[in-house]
């Protein structure tokens, strides 16, 4: 189909250019020659660079190490790990050793970005023996299909990434590139994607090769085209879900290059941050903490379940809240509240069960009858009311007290509070290491109106 004169700008700027794509793809090779060379095992490039995905300025480069299935795990990470620092010594990289599954190593060589990753060389993806085993069948089927769809998964892929849903990671919770590729092969193309995007409901599915055989209850399905099992969209929160269905609306109704140039989201200074705030008449918390040693994949989600159970002990409190965010940094973490209240009264009322359930009724009495009460217990419409002095009147105080480790924290998380958190209030949550995370929390709007905003509509 033609592309309108805004996408044709756009693939121009965003295409690699032959130089970029020649230079990647000869590393590439280069390292997968000094892994053969080796003996010990096979090497093959994965990822949107094999598969010519790839957004001109991403220099990212995925190796896989392939190594008999009959290998125990352990001599496969002792091996390929081993392996792995080798190539990278011989190449004269700086290398860390990083987690997901199992240890990789993740390599600056040549001002790439390259991750050597050690997996076993199964013969399907049914029968994989670790995660990143699949990897690879990805790239084989993409590269099957993906004739005529280049410049569309670049065009989505860049769409995705200005409008912010772009990245299966646990901060984001949006689309990877993997899906990316899936979902425009599926539709034929970049706009009856978005076409039919527009009119997707909670829990669509997408099976391209009709043969799943699990039933999923995430927002949106898409079985994976080589693992029946598998839902491709599983990190896809329905939130950024249906960001991305409001941005294909948006940019049907009216293209234009702003869907696809990242908005630039000035810092708010500490003074407008707390002009901001005080214009909202709500009342702002934030807990700071040493980032747990562990990978976002790990720690992000515990942030999350932490925040979630604080949160829950807020509102249990009488603390009511409008919206919590999380955030990690290198160094440390932040977990935000925004409530409506601050301060409650000392009494709170507590309804117990019908006084014709005796059972019930009779240990609600037995309970409170002895307690220290404000009053009580009376009967109110048939059942006991009590009411009772509450532990905490200013939120403050209860945020800053280890009530807050008896609440469902994650793992790692309470184990770095356990050594201490720091709160703060209002305009003293703005802070130079969260400024853009605060900021983006204060000034909070859809992707399509950002754009909008910019476009001045």
């Amino acid at each position: 189909m033609t592309r309108c004169p805004c996408e044709e700008e756009v693939l121009r700027r965003i295409r690699p250019t032959p130089e970029e794509r020649a230079y990647i793809r000869t590393i590439g090779e280069r390292l997968i020659e000094a892994v053969e060379r080796s003996g010990v095992a096979k090497a093959m490039m994965v990822g949107s660079v094999a598969r010519d995905t790839f957004v001109r300025g991403d220099r990212d480069l995925d190796i896989f190490i392939l190594f008999d299935p009959s290998l125990p795990r352990e001599e496969l990470q002792e091996k390929g790990l081993s392996l792995a620092r080798r190539i990278a010594d011989e190449f004269g990289a700086v290398w860390r050793e990083k987690y997901a599954e199992h240890p990789y190593i993740n390599a600056t060589i040549n001002s790439l970005d390259i991750d050597l990753v050690p997996c076993y060389a199964v013969a399907s993806a049914t029968e994989i023996k670790s995660a990143v085993d699949r990897t690879p069948f990805h790239t084989l089927y993409i590269q099957a299909h993906i004739d005529g769809y280049v410049d569309d998964v670049l065009l989505l892929k860049q769409f995705a990434k200005a409008g912010g849903v772009y990245g299966s990671d646990h901060m984001t919770e949006g689309f990877s590139g993997y899906l990316c590729e899936i979902l425009v092969i599926y539709y034929g193309g970049f706009h009856p994607l978005l076409e039919a995007a527009a009119y997707w409901r909670p829990g669509e599915v997408i099976d391209i090769e009709e043969h799943g055989t699990k039933q999923f209850e995430d927002p949106l399905v898409v079985i994976d085209p080589v693992d029946p099992e598998r839902n491709v969209a599983a990190a896809l929160s329905l939130s950024r879900m249906f960001e991305f269905v409001e941005l294909a609306r948006g940019y049907l109704k009216e293209p234009s290059e702003a869907f696809f140039c990242p908005p630039s989201s000035p810092v708010l200074t500490r003074e407008v941050f707390a002009r901001l705030l005080a214009a909202r008449g709500t009342h702002l918390f934030s807990i700071t903490f040493a980032t747990p040693d562990y990978t976002p994949d790990t720690v992000v989600p515990q942030l999350r379940k932490s925040a979630e159970s604080i949160r829950g002990l807020l509102e249990r409190s009488g603390f009511p809240t409008n919206r919590i965010d999380v955030c990690m940094q290198k160094d440390r973490c932040m977990l935000l509240f925004e409530l409506m209240a601050d301060e409650v009264p000392v009494m709170r009322r507590h309804i117990g069960p019908p006084v014709w359930s005796q059972g019930n009724a009779r240990k609600f009495l037995e309970k409170y009858v002895h307690d220290e009460v404000l009053a009580g217990p009376y009967i109110e419409d048939g059942r006991y009311v009590v009411e009772l002095p509450r532990p905490f009147t200013r939120a403050i105080d209860l945020l800053r007290s280890k009530a807050l480790l008896d609440v469902a924290l994650g793992k790692h998380v309470r184990r770095s509070m356990e050594n201490g958190w720091t709160v703060n209030v209002g305009a003293g949550c703005w802070d130079e290491e969260f400024a853009g995370f605060v900021s983006g929390f204060l000034e909070r709007s859809s992707p399509l109106v950002r754009i909008r905003r910019i476009m001045g509509k």
